[in-house]
């Protein structure tokens, strides 16, 4: 049985606005692609009214049929070498502080795309100097070599979202893995890397189960959390199983801060790259106030 229509607190801006239009005008003359409209964010106005964007490389069609997802699935017909140096030219068209760069996964890449993901990397730090670059990056299928050739290229924030409890990965994310994509989100933090995670509810998980993935996540290093509602994007994904309501979210919210992350955003509209800026913020912030802490005490 389908939860009710969408209750009040799921209600988002609409698109418009100078911001918007701006923001439009350069995703499109650049030829480039957001994940904000291949995935159908309900942030988007929001987002572009404010000028950020999440922009995606490789691509908008993913060899991945992930069961919650809006990209569309299939053989990619395209790799577009000239993308990075259009990536870093809207970056600084945009004058942003904070870029978020995420990609569909490209399995039929021996690679897995790693190599362009590096050189937009490069190519965003090179025009913009004092940006800040969070990664997005699906799990090139736990391969390290590939992963590292990701990392060598020095993002800032490195990303990767394990969705969903460890239970339903299988009927969620269909060729994915609980545990590869921990060990994704453990090497990274091993190499020194700020890391970061995100998930979904209303799909079908339990209390116990959530609990168990954040202290999962937590336990391998994770600084940075992020929880949203689920919204199923068509008839053919997956039901809404729940709304689940601000006073849940608040109280995981409570519950990850307990146990160790740095920042938790988490909310019925919160999605991976909501806000990334302000969370970065959060971050830092609460990392220099422990080290205060840790001196006052000493």
């Amino acid at each position: 049985m389908h939860p009710p229509h969408k209750p009040a607190w799921l209600r988002a801006r609409l698109p418009g606005g100078p911001g918007y239009h701006a923001v439009r005008h350069l995703v499109e003359g650049h030829g480039l692609h957001t994940v904000c409209q291949s995935a159908q964010c309900p942030n988007l106005g929001e987002c572009w009214s404010r000028g950020t964007a999440t922009v995606m490389i490789l691509g908008n069609i993913c060899t991945r049929s992930c069961h919650f997802c809006a990209i569309q699935t299939g053989r990619p017909t395209e790799l577009d070498l000239g993308e990075p140096a259009r990536v870093a030219d809207a970056v600084a068209q945009m004058n942003l502080r904070h870029v978020v760069l995420t990609s569909v996964a490209r399995d039929e890449l021996a690679d897995g795309g790693a190599s362009v993901w590096a050189a937009t990397i490069r190519a965003v730090r090179y025009r913009n100097p004092h940006t800040a670059i969070e990664v997005l990056v699906p799990d090139f299928k736990g391969r390290l070599p590939d992963i590292d050739t990701v990392l060598a290229a020095r993002p800032d924030i490195f990303n990767h979202n394990v969705e969903t409890v460890e239970r339903l990965q299988r009927p969620v994310r269909v060729q994915a893995r609980y545990d590869r994509s921990r060990s994704v989100l453990r090497h990274a933090k091993s190499r020194g890397f700020t890391t970061k995670t995100g998930l979904m509810l209303g799909l079908g998980e339990r209390a116990e189960e959530i609990e168990q993935t954040l202290r999962d996540v937590v336990s391998d290093g994770v600084e940075i959390l992020t929880i949203g509602q689920y919204l199923q994007p068509t008839r053919q994904h997956l039901p809404v199983d729940r709304w689940v309501t601000p006073g849940e979210f608040q109280h995981w919210k409570e519950f990850g801060l307990a146990i160790g992350f740095g920042v938790v955003e988490s909310g019925p509209l919160v999605r991976s790259s909501y806000h990334a800026d302000e969370q970065s913020q959060k971050y830092t912030g609460a990392q220099h106030l422990n080290t205060e802490n840790a001196l006052a005490s000493a």
